[in-house]
């Protein structure tokens, strides 16, 4: 049993995300000590040398303030690996934000002092569990013992109370495991589970990629456990299970749920890596600016690469008229990582809109 149990976590409002993003990720380094087989950012060993140095990411901190996103996450890379990682976590809660923190399971990680985290700032803490047994876990991290200083971690952000949630990255490897998953996270008890569903990006390939009919089978699963689970069940890049949630309150007669939240890579998301490079999120490197000459809200607010991403009637394919569009509108990151235009259609949905049902040739 864990010696304190964290409230449930509270929503960040809702924002306008032509004015604002609502959740921003910064990336405030790629080194890293693990080397996971799906690794976005395909960290490495090292800092990188043209990495944001200290007085650097002193102001950025004050640019983000201004630009106020309802929740800042720090990752990387592995954010525990910048020095200044305490200095930043400070100035970021001193102005007023909402900090999340995304370290790897490393020995640097089990030796840091978890209440001097949450003393920092750190609201909420993120850890990834990959495979469901230390067996599977480990080999997608490529660093034994990962799975056991996971499972520490944990605990440890359990006892300083800082809220957790536990990223599961779902592929055509891990999907299998998805009942030994559920039970994992039985014991483990985070805040949240995000399910995030795989994006050919970075260590990431094609062939790791599930099916449109296997991700529905996960949807209509994960709808069955939302009542069940004693914690939250959210997608990361699986903006279709918002319309599977949808669909399953209008059959049954019922509201929508509350706290579907319609972001997609840049439309209430924004990505600040590690060079200060301004892009819709880490899942979609394409670059509008860069924090050491652009204004940061203006890229947000008026880059057309952002206006376009931000804009449902944009979308191409069957994701351009669904009607689902403006609370799902798909991966634009997949699409694009695909090989196919950031605005197509996102290519693991089996889903066919009304207005192609309705149009459809009769027999």
């Amino acid at each position: 049993m864990y010696n304190a149990r964290v409230p449930a976590p509270k929503h960040p409002p809702l924002c306008d995300f032509a004015e604002r993003p609502f959740i921003l990720f910064w990336e405030v380094t790629r080194a890293c000590a693990l080397a996971c087989r799906h690794c976005r950012a395909i960290a490495q060993p090292q800092a990188h040398p043209q990495e944001l140095n200290h007085e650097e990411a002193m102001a950025l901190v004050d640019t983000i303030a201004e630009l106020s996103p309802p929740m800042l996450v720090l990752t990387g890379g592995d954010p525990m690996m910048r020095r200044d990682i305490f200095d930043i976590i400070e100035r970021a809660a001193a102005k007023g934000l909402r900090v999340a923190l995304s370290p790897a399971a490393t020995h640097r990680l089990i030796n840091t002092d978890f209440h001097k985290l949450r003393s920092a700032g750190v609201v909420s803490l993120s850890l990834s569990l990959d495979g469901a047994t230390q067996e599977t876990h480990d080999a997608f991290r490529g660093v034994p013992h990962t799975f056991e200083r996971t499972l520490q971690a944990a605990r440890m952000a359990r006892e300083a109370g800082i809220q957790l949630q536990i990223n599961t990255t779902i592929s055509r490897t891990t999907l299998p495991e998805l009942d030994g998953f559920v039970e994992l996270l039985r014991q483990i008890q985070p805040d949240v589970w995000s399910v995030f569903l795989l994006v050919p990006t970075g260590r990431a390939t094609m062939d790791e990629l599930p099916t449109a009919d296997e991700l529905e089978h996960l949807w209509q699963r994960l709808l069955e456990l939302r009542s069940k689970l004693p914690f939250a069940i959210k997608t990361t890049e699986g903006h279709h299970y918002r319309r599977a949630m949808m669909q399953a309150a209008k059959s049954a007669g019922v509201p929508a749920p509350r706290h579907l939240v319609p972001t997609r890579d840049g439309k209430g998301v924004l990505f600040i890596s590690h060079t200060g490079e301004i892009q819709p999120s880490g899942f979609l490197p394409l670059t509008a600016g860069n924090v050491r000459t652009d204004n940061l809200a203006d890229i947000y607010r008026k880059h057309p690469l952002f206006l376009q991403l931000r804009n449902d009637d944009a979308l191409g394919g069957k994701c351009g008229v669904c009607e689902y569009r403006r609370v799902c509108g798909g991966s634009r990151a997949r699409a694009y990582g695909s090989g196919a235009d950031m605005m197509a259609a996102e290519p693991l949905c089996n889903y066919i809109p009304a207005a192609l049902r309705n149009n459809a040739p009769q027999s």
